[in-house]
């Protein structure tokens, strides 16, 4: 049977076949992993429009061009390659009103566009409450206005977070109420400008954290009020980590969320987190994401329209392969001694603590005072001081994440589990979106590779280079401690 014959409700790939994809936030990590795995495994896509805009004064083009070609397309461009001549950018920014489309290309997708997949979003923690409203919720209610005049739209996918509920210990897959009224607040926004509007910050924000959480609840409710018209669903991806193995074991792109906090705890910069040891972290490998997206978009097209009913997915990890913050930590520490980092400053370490009190008072002698002495040095050896100023971040990145650290959610799976049970046979090791026989060892021994190699640029071939450093490293640390133990008790004894 030709290829373009098979039973679309039997082959994803041949679903996809013919499809134009409108990608937003295709710079992103789930961006462009996600364009990866169509071109490479969904092949005969007709084409994928991806919303961009020109930063540090290069253009669209040009930020396609740098983004392709980094290590994670290498298997696509090795294979193929002609695939990236499907990818086709449209000039635009999700924190203006209708992405400030022009006419022509606005026109362009209503008339080819079959799928949306609405993933950009602001995601700083610290943003101000106008820009997150803007740049997240107005976006949402542009992406639906414009799905709203797409002629031959069959789904549209909105990727949003596993955490937009904190107040429900368990979160189940459903639209819950709103926390306020989006309408209301994306008119606020516009109206108000960034001083009056931060005035009301905190009493808008009720029991969310921050700014990026509250606006990403309001975008649900947008989704949802719009789905009694359009073929939605809204996928909810915990905190999402590097690669399980596709197409890159290990890979990954950024340092959001828990991958800065291990950058630092890796360099020896990082001693003690504000952080709960009996907290389980909810962490879901970036390719389980996006073959929950591709799937959730394949069960979507070929489902028969119902008005009002937004199917949800909770895209986490499995609650019967869960481990404790602590214990990932101590499989990373026993990790990086055979496969270190290069230039630690010292041997990685790490004490959990819900004290504020023990917390402050250990940042002090452990990071402030330690970065004091060797900025100290640093600057009267003729180099820039720069190691208070990690510090710092490292301090506003724990602080940011303590909420999370602190506390656990439990998720309900069912929809992802019926999502995993109806993958045709012959897509189910290409798409699986199965962890519950992931090796957690193997996979935070992969992820530490890849940050070492994709994050930081390390070549694994000074790994030699990297463990010698290591050692010695642990020599000065291991004297420095005995020469502080010994003048601890010898002060005492000339106290006595």
């Amino acid at each position: 049977m030709d290829k373009n014959t098979i039973d679309p409700a039997k082959s994803i790939p041949s679903f996809y076949a013919g499809q134009s994809i409108f990608l937003t936030g295709a710079t992103g990590l789930i961006g462009k992993v996600y364009i990866e795995k169509i071109l490479r495994s969904c092949p005969d896509v007709r084409e994928i429009f991806i919303l961009m805009r020109p930063k540090k004064g290069i253009n669209i083009n040009e930020r396609l061009e740098k983004m392709l070609s980094v290590p994670l397309f290498d298997k696509l461009r090795e294979k193929q390659s002609l695939n990236f001549k499907k990818l086709i950018p449209v000039f635009g920014d999700i924190s203006q009103e209708n992405f400030n489309l022009s006419v022509v290309d606005r026109q362009m997708l209503i008339e080819r566009v079959t799928i949306i997949i609405h993933n950009a979003a602001s995601v700083k923690f610290n943003d101000s409450l106008k820009y997150a409203i803007l740049s997240n919720t107005r976006s949402t209610r542009d992406i639906c206005i414009l799905a709203e005049n797409i002629k031959n739209l069959i789904a549209l996918v909105y990727v949003g977070t596993a955490y937009t509920h904190l107040d429900n210990p368990f979160i189940e897959e459903k639209v819950y109420p709103p926390i306020a009224n989006w309408r209301k607040m994306i008119k606020v926004a516009e109206l108000l400008d960034e001083h009056n509007l931060n005035i009301f910050t905190a009493k808008c924000l009720d029991y969310i954290p921050n700014t990026y959480l509250f606006s990403k609840n309001l975008a649900e409710s947008v989704i949802h009020e719009y789905s009694s018209s359009l073929p939605c669903a809204i996928v909810r991806p915990s905190i999402v980590t590097s690669s399980l193995k596709d197409p890159i074991p290990g890979w990954v792109d950024n340092f959001n969320g828990p991958m800065g906090l291990c950058a630092f705890g890796a360099k020896g910069l990082l001693r003690v987190l504000y952080a709960s040891k009996c907290t389980s972290q909810n962490d879901i490998p970036i390719d389980t994401v996006i073959n929950t997206i591709i799937l959730v978009t394949w069960k979507l097209g070929l489902t028969t329209f119902i008005p009002k009913s937004t199917l949800v997915i909770n895209c986490t990890f499995p609650d019967e392969k869960s481990m404790l913050f602590q214990e990932v930590i101590n499989i990373m520490l026993k990790l990086l001694k055979k496969i270190p980092l290069e230039g630690i400053v010292w041997i990685p370490s790490a004490v959990l603590t819900k004290s504020l009190i023990i917390y402050y008072v250990l940042t002090i002698l452990w990071h402030i005072l330690p970065a004091i002495i060797i900025d100290s040095v640093l600057k009267f050896s003729g180099h820039q001081p720069m190691i208070l100023r990690l510090q710092r971040k490292a301090y506003v990145a724990n602080l940011a994440l303590q909420h999370f650290m602190c506390n656990e959610w439990k998720f309900d799976n069912t929809n992802s589990r019926n999502l995993m049970s109806l993958i045709p046979s012959d897509n189910r090791e290409i798409f699986s979106i199965d962890l519950s026989d992931i090796d957690m060892t193997k996979y935070i021994r992969n992820s530490m590779i890849g940050f070492k190699k994709y994050l930081l640029h390390e070549d694994m071939n000074r790994l030699k280079a990297a463990k010698a450093h290591y050692k010695r490293v642990d020599l000065f640390v291991r004297t420095f401690k005995t020469v502080i133990i010994i003048g601890i008790l010898w002060m005492i004894y000339k106290c006595m």
